[in-house]
C-alpha cells in the first residue's frame, strides 16, 4: 500500500513549504481543494497552485460543489488525477467525462455516509475511487472505522478499481487500511504536522509494507 502526502492549507506560503518538503520523500502528493460550500472550509485555488513549478504528480481532491466548474483551471495548474465528490456533483457520469477528454485520471469520492452503489454503478468509466474515513473538510479529523467495512465490500465484488483511503489514518490504524484492501492512504497531519515530515512518512511506509 502506497502513502500519498496530502496538503490542505489556505495559505499560499504554506502550500510552497509542503510541496517542497515532500518533493525530498515521494512522488505523489493530493491536494486538497474546499470551496467553502460543499465543506465550510476554504482552501488554496487552482490560482494559487498554477505558479508553483514541481515534478511532483498532483491528485487533485475536489471537496466542492459542481466540480464541472473547477477541472480545466486545476489541470491547467498541473492535476494529472482529478478526484470529485459523488456528493457535490450533478451529473457524476459528465464529470468523469470532461475529466477523461482533458487527459487526466478520474475518480470517485464517496463521504463516509454514502452507500458503495454509485460506485459500482460508475465503475467501468473510472481510474481510481477514494473513500473518505473522515467527515471532510478539516485536518485532524476523527477515523471513521466503518469505511474499512465499504472497501472490503467493493473489493469482494472483484471491481478493478485502484482505491484510496483518506482521513484520519495513524500509525496505529495504517495496517487496518492495507488489510481492508486499498492500495494506496492520503495521509496529512500524521507526516506534515510532525518534526521530520520525511521521517514521518518513511515510518509510516514501513509500516504499510509490514
Amino acid at each position: 500500500m502506497k502513502i500519498v502526502p496530502a496538503i490542505l492549507t489556505d495559505q499560499c506560503e504554506d502550500l510552497v513549504n509542503k510541496i517542497r518538503q515532500a518533493e525530498t520523500f515521494t512522488g505523489l502528493v493530493q491536494i486538497d481543494i474546499m470551496d467553502g460550500r460543499f465543506v465550510p472550509s476554504h482552501s488554496i485555488t487552482a490560482q494559487d497552485l498554477a505558479p508553483i513549478r514541481t515534478n511532483l504528480e498532483m491528485e487533485v481532491h475536489l471537496m466542492v460543489k459542481h466540480p464541472e466548474n473547477h477541472i480545466e483551471r486545476f489541470v491547467e495548474a498541473g492535476g494529472s488525477r482529478i478526484v470529485f465528490h459523488y456528493e457535490g456533483a450533478g451529473d457524476p457520469a459528465a464529470v468523469i467525462s470532461r475529466i477523461k477528454k482533458l487527459g487526466k485520471k478520474a475518480g470517485l469520492a464517496l463521504n463516509p455516509e454514502t452507500p458503495i452503489a454509485p460506485l459500482v454503478q460508475l465503475a467501468p468509466s473510472l481510474d481510481f475511487a477514494l473513500f473518505l474515513s473522515v467527515n471532510p473538510g478539516f485536518y485532524g479529523s476523527p477515523f471513521i472505522p466503518g469505511v474499512l467495512d465499504k472497501i472490503q465490500e467493493v473489493r469482494a465484488l472483484k471491481i478493478p478499481l485502484e482505491i484510496g483511503i483518506d482521513g484520519g489514518i495513524k500509525e496505529h490504524n495504517i495496517t487496518a487500511a492495507r488489510d481492508c484492501g486499498a492500495d494506496y492512504v492520503c495521509v496529512g497531519s500524521a507526516v506534515f504536522n510532525r518534526r521530520s515530515p520525511a521521517e514521518a512518512y518513511r515510518e509510516l511506509q514501513k509500516l504499510a509494507e509490514s
